[in-house]
């Protein structure tokens, strides 16, 4: 099985593909300093197999390493997920 995570700036989204197929995408904006987390969305049949969490996580490490970016999580999954993961709340003050 081909998983291939992704961050497409010119859509402005960060994607996960499995064996060709598009099956979860965290839809951006950037303003400013700020990254600004608008939409996440995982295919139905693949919901419920931590395939959000694959790209959002994917993603988060990609805004630490490569930018100067503060977080906004505009949509409630990012949200949700930095409730769970506490330790890279820097990525939202930055």
């Amino acid at each position: 099985m081909a998983h291939v995570l992704a961050h497409e700036p010119d859509a402005r989204r960060y994607t996960l593909t499995i064996d060709g197929n598009l099956t979860a995408v965290a839809d951006y904006l950037i303003s400013g300093d700020a990254i600004s987390f608008t939409r996440t969305y995982t295919q139905p049949k693949e919901r419920g197999k931590g395939r959000a969490g694959e790209v959002v996580t994917f993603a988060m490490d990609d805004v630490e390493t490569s930018t100067s970016l503060r977080v906004v999580p505009m949509c409630w999954y990012v949200g949700q997920w930095f409730d769970e993961h506490p330790e890279r709340a820097g990525l939202l003050t930055r």
